[in-house]
C-alpha cells in the first residue's frame, strides 16, 4: 500500500486528471486542478451522453440522466424567455428534495444566473429577508414554500413558478407544467469560471443569515476535488482489506437538504458528473432508509452523525442487506469514536467516514476515512491537495505542530464573499486565506483535529445555530430581561439548544410560551428544546459578559 503522500504524487501528477497547477485568484497564488470544467454548465452538459442510466429515483419515480436533461432544458429556456433571466439575476429554490430542486439547480446556473438555496425549515420571515437580500428574479418553489412566500414575492415583483403543486396555485404564480415546453433548446450562454454560480444562506453571528457567494470555479474544484479523494483512496487501499464491492456502480441515498451544501456539492454534483444513481428520500427516515439502501444497492451513505445513529438504532438494522455500502459518514459535525467503532463492526460491505467542510469551503475539506479513520477516530482526516491549511494565533501568527489555535483554508473552492457584505467578507477572508472559527490542532502526520468553536454557535445536527440570532428573537418577548442561548451536549444530535431566561420584574414566563414565540419567527431547529426560567440576573465576568458555560453545566442532566 502506498501511503498518502505518494498515492497524491501519483494521482495529481503531470498529465493525471487531477493535476494540479498553481493560478492566480484576485491575485492570491493557489493551487488548482488543471483539467477542471470552466463552469458547471459544461459539468451538467456530460449527462446527455448517459443514455438511458436512471439518475434520479423519488418515491416510485426513476428518471433517466436524457429525462432529467429534457426538464432542464426546458426550465432554463422558460427562465430566459419568459422571465427575461439574464446572467448574473438571482433565481431562489425553496422546496423540500425533488426531482425538480435538481432540474431547477442546473437550469440557472447552465444560463449563468445564480441559483439562491432557500433553507426550507424557514419560516416566512426568514423567507422574506433572504428574498429580498438577494434581490431574486423568480422563485421556483414547492406549494407550502410558495404560501410562505406568497406575501414577498408579491411586494418585492418576483416571479414565482409551483413545482408539485397540491390544489390551487397562488393568484399571479405560475405552474410549472402548465408553462414548460419540454424539447425547448438550452439557451445559449457564455459563462466564465470567475461568474458567481451560487448563493448559500449561512446563519448569522450578528442574527441574520449572509449569503455565501462561490464562482462557478469555486464549485467545480471543490466538486473536483471529492473526486480526487475518491481515487486517492482508491490508490492508497490497492490491494488492501478495503476493496470495492463487485459488480455494483456507485450509488448516493440522498438523506440531507439540497439547499445545505453537503448535499448539493458532494452529493447531487458528483452524482450528475460521474454518472451515479442519486436515490431521494421526501424526509428522513431511518426505517425507509434501511429499506432504500437494500433495494436499491446503495454504495455512499452521506449525512450527519446523527442519520448514522439512527441507522444502527432502528429495529430494522439487523434484518437488512446494507453490504452494498462502501462508505458510510458525512460531516457537519464531529461523531463521537463510539460511533466510529460501532459503523466499523456493523456493516459489513464499508467503513466510517468523515469529512471537515463549511459552506464557506463549499463543503470540501480534510476527510477521514477506513483504517486511518478507524486509528484516528477523533480526527477529521488531512488537509487535501489544492486546501492550503494553517493553525494560528488571535493575531493570525501561525502555530507550531501540536498546538490549538483557529483553523484557516485557503484555495480554489473557497466563498469569494458574502452578498452585499463587504464588512463580513472582510473578517472572514484575509489575504486569501478563510478563517474557519473553529479552533484546533494539527499533529505530525497532518491529522487535524476540531476541538472548539471560536464562534458562538450551536451545532444540532449539523445545523447552525447562531446563537445571536436565536438571542434577538428571544429579546422581542416583552417579558424577557436577559437571555443567553447555548449548546447542551446530546448523543445523537450532537448538541441541542438551550437557552437561560430571567424575566423583567413583576412579568411571568412560561417555557411553551416561549418556545411558541421563537418557533413564529426562526425555523423550528433553532427552537430551544431546553428552557430555563431563572430568578436572578444572568452570570457575568468582570468584562459583562455572560458566562454561558456555567449556565450549560448547569442544563446539562
Amino acid at each position: 500500500m502506498l501511503n498518502y503522500e505518494e498515492a497524491t504524487a501519483v494521482v495529481t501528477g503531470p498529465g493525471e486528471r487531477f493535476e494540479i497547477e498553481t493560478i492566480d485568484i484576485g491575485g492570491v497564488e493557489v493551487k488548482a486542478f488543471k483539467h477542471a470544467p470552466p463552469s458547471l454548465r459544461e459539468v451538467f452538459a456530460t449527462a446527455r451522453d448517459r443514455g438511458e442510466d436512471t439518475f434520479l429515483v423519488y418515491e416510485d419515480e426513476r428518471w433517466s440522466f436524457p429525462e432529467v436533461m429534457v426538464h432542464v432544458d426546458a426550465m432554463a429556456s422558460l427562465l430566459v424567455d419568459r422571465y427575461g433571466v439574464v446572467p448574473g439575476d438571482r433565481v431562489a429554490i425553496g422546496m423540500r428534495n425533488y426531482p425538480e430542486w435538481v432540474i431547477a439547480f442546473a437550469a440557472i446556473t447552465s444560463i449563468g444566473a445564480i441559483s439562491v438555496s432557500l433553507n426550507a425549515w424557514w419560516t416566512g420571515e426568514e423567507l422574506d429577508y433572504a428574498l429580498q437580500d438577494c434581490g431574486a428574479t423568480v422563485l421556483i418553489a414547492d406549494t407550502e414554500r410558495a404560501q410562505r412566500a406568497l406575501a414577498t414575492t408579491r411586494r418585492l415583483g418576483t416571479h414565482l413558478l409551483v413545482v408539485r403543486e397540491l390544489g390551487a396555485v397562488p393568484e399571479g404564480a405560475e405552474r410549472w407544467e402548465d408553462v414548460r415546453q419540454l424539447g425547448a433548446p438550452m439557451p445559449e450562454v457564455a459563462i466564465t469560471p470567475d461568474d458567481d454560480a451560487t448563493i448559500l444562506y449561512t446563519s448569522g453571528t450578528t442574527g441574520r443569515p449572509k449569503g455565501a457567494v462561490s464562482t462557478h470555479r469555486a464549485v467545480v474544484q471543490a466538486l473536483m476535488g471529492f473526486g480526487c479523494k475518491s481515487v486517492l483512496d482508491r490508490v492508497r487501499r490497492e490491494g488492501g482489506p478495503e476493496a470495492e464491492v463487485p459488480g455494483l456502480p456507485p450509488s448516493f441515498i440522498l438523506i440531507v437538504p439540497l439547499f445545505h451544501v453537503t448535499g448539493c456539492v458532494p452529493v447531487l454534483l458528483s452524482c450528475f458528473s460521474a454518472g451515479f444513481k442519486l436515490v431521494i428520500m421526501y424526509k428522513w427516515d431511518a426505517d425507509r432508509a434501511l429499506e432504500l439502501i437494500e433495494r436499491e444497492q446503495i454504495t455512499n451513505f452521506v449525512g450527519v452523525p446523527t442519520q448514522s445513529w439512527d441507522l444502527l438504532e432502528s429495529p430494522r438494522f439487523a434484518n437488512t442487506d446494507t453490504s452494498s455500502l462502501v462508505s458510510i459518514g458525512g460531516g457537519g459535525a464531529p461523531a463521537p469514536p463510539k460511533l466510529v467503532n460501532r459503523v466499523a463492526s456493523s456493516f459489513r460491505g464499508g467503513g466510517p467516514s468523515i469529512g471537515y467542510g463549511m459552506t464557506e469551503t463549499n463543503a470540501y475539506g480534510p476527510g477521514n476515512n477506513g483504517q486511518d479513520y478507524i486509528t484516528h477516530p477523533t480526527s477529521t482526516g488531512r488537509a487535501t491537495p489544492i486546501m492550503d491549511l494553517a493553525v494560528r494565533d488571535p493575531d493570525g501568527v501561525d502555530l507550531p505542530i501540536g498546538e490549538r489555535g483557529e483553523i484557516w483554508f485557503k484555495g480554489p473552492h473557497l466563498i469569494r464573499g458574502y452578498w452585499n457584505k463587504p464588512e463580513a467578507t472582510a473578517e472572514t477572508i484575509v489575504r486569501g486565506w478563510l478563517r474557519s472559527g473553529d479552533l484546533g490542532r494539527v499533529d505530525e502526520e497532518g491529522f487535524v483535529y476540531v476541538e472548539d468553536r471560536a464562534k458562538d454557535m450551536v451545532l444540532r445536527a449539523g445545523e447552525n445555530v447562531f446563537c445571536a440570532e436565536v438571542e434577538a428573537a428571544i429579546y422581542e418577548h416583552p417579558a424577557v430581561h436577559e437571555a443567553a442561548v447555548f449548546g447542551v451536549p446530546h448523543e445523537r444530535l450532537g448538541e441541542e439548544v438551550g437557552v437561560a431566561i430571567y424575566p423583567r420584574t413583576g412579568e411571568t414566563l412560561g417555557v411553551e410560551e416561549l418556545q411558541d414565540h421563537v418557533r413564529e419567527r426562526l425555523a423550528g431547529f433553532k427552537v430551544p428544546s431546553i428552557v430555563l426560567i431563572v430568578d436572578a440576573p444572568l452570570p457575568r465576568n468582570a468584562a459583562g459578559k455572560i458566562l454561558k458555560r456555567e449556565l450549560r453545566d448547569l442544563a446539562t442532566p
